[in-house]
């Protein structure tokens, strides 16, 4: 038997079977949007709202992954839509969210997950590859978050937004793009929280520090020295944000907006993360 990777993330097999805090039936009637539900943390998110009784619409990039995710939650017995698309056109973005009221007849829940980055030292980052980190993670989010909006104001109807980001409170070494967009999913949550309430629309923001899952293969071997550089010295998972994501989409955040619930194992109090290893000016021995 192969050693396990320990950055990889639990399997599909586990994920229906991991404890949860949350009582069945938590949202049952509740329709949820994940976008990226193809992926790691994406799949993880669908699959708890799933159990705790949503129907599930989720959209990526990728067909054969959603295709994979609906078996996976199909075999729970969990309703579920997938739909293949970029976040990054807003045409694509405002068929989706028709075509999830259409099938759903309701969206409550709209969870920002897609994202992406690459870890690169800033003089080599490309225009295209800035623009193409700033389009999805900023940009993307901006589309869907305003497409649901316009929906639930149009209608009457209220919501709720979880935006999944990271923490953006001292600088990073190789993702300065990152850094820039999601400071800007910040900003951007909280100026829809103040706006939106009066139309009981409430926007929050998960900020996550090292979590496992496959999209840490993305990073050089020189950066996982790194990983579990905080005071509980390990790495987090997809279950830690998923019950986050599902924390603040229920009654249980009631009185919760323009928030941002950082799980990174106390990073951002002490430790560092170095998504290309830490650089020899940095080193105690350097």
């Amino acid at each position: 038997m192969s050693e396990r990777d320990p950055y990889a993330g639990f399997t599909d097999e586990e994920l229906p079977t991991l404890p949860t805090v949350f009582r069945e039936g938590l949202f049952r009637d509740r329709v949820v949007l994940v976008s990226g539900g193809g992926g790691g943390i994406g799949r993880a998110v669908a699959m708890l709202f799933g159990r705790l009784g949503a129907r599930v619409a989720a959209c990526g990039r990728d067909p054969a992954r959603l295709a994979s995710l609906e078996r996976l939650l199909g075999a729970q017995g969990i309703a579920c839509s997938t739909h293949a698309m970029t976040i990054r056109d807003p045409a694509q973005v405002a068929a989706l969210l028709d075509a999830v009221w259409e099938r759903h007849d309701r969206l409550d829940v709209l969870i920002n997950n897609a994202g992406g980055q690459f870890a690169s030292p800033s003089v080599d980052i490309t225009p295209k590859g800035w623009q193409a980190v700033i389009d999805t993670n900023l940009t993307g989010t901006w589309y869907m978050t305003q497409a649901a909006g316009q929906r639930w104001i149009a209608r009457g109807h209220p919501g709720a937004v979880v935006s999944i980001v990271i923490p953006v409170v001292r600088g990073s070494v190789g993702i300065p793009h990152t850094m820039a967009s999601r400071g800007g999913q910040i900003a951007m949550t909280r100026s829809l929280a103040v706006e939106w309430a009066p139309h009981g629309i409430r926007l929050n923001l998960v900020a996550l520090g090292v979590i496992a899952s496959p999209g840490l293969a993305k990073y050089p071997p020189t950066a996982r020295p790194s990983f579990t550089h905080n005071p509980m010295r390990r790495l987090g998972d997809v279950q830690d944000v998923a019950e986050a994501c599902a924390y603040l989409a229920a009654p249980s955040a009631k009185f919760i907006t323009g928030a941002t619930l950082t799980i990174d194992g106390g990073q951002e109090m002490w430790g560092d993360f170095w998504p290309l290893g830490r650089p020899a000016w940095f080193r105690e021995d350097g």
